[in-house]
C-alpha cells in the first residue's frame, strides 16, 4: 500500500511540476497585445495561464493529501 501511495504522490508532483512548465511557457509568450486585452474579455493566453495555475494547484493539493494518507497508515 505505502509502495502504491509513493507512486501516485510521484505522480501527482510530476504533474504540478509539469503544469508549471506549461504555464511559464505560455507566460513567456505572452505578447503586448495579450497584455492589452480590452473588456472583450481574457485574452486566450491569460486563460492558458489560469488553465495552468489551476491545474497546478489540483496537483499539489492531491500530492499533499496523498502525503498525510501515507503518514496516516504509516504510523499503524
Amino acid at each position: 500500500m505505502n509502495t502504491f501511495l509513493v507512486i501516485l504522490i510521484a505522480l501527482a508532483m510530476a504533474g504540478a511540476l509539469v503544469a508549471l512548465i506549461r504555464g511559464i511557457i505560455v507566460f513567456l509568450r505572452t505578447t503586448e497585445a495579450d497584455l492589452r486585452a480590452g473588456p472583450d474579455g481574457p485574452s486566450v493566453s491569460s486563460q492558458q495561464q489560469n488553465k495552468m495555475m489551476s491545474a497546478r494547484v489540483g496537483f499539489q493539493a492531491v500530492a499533499v493529501l496523498l502525503v498525510v494518507l501515507l503518514l496516516l497508515l504509516s504510523r499503524h
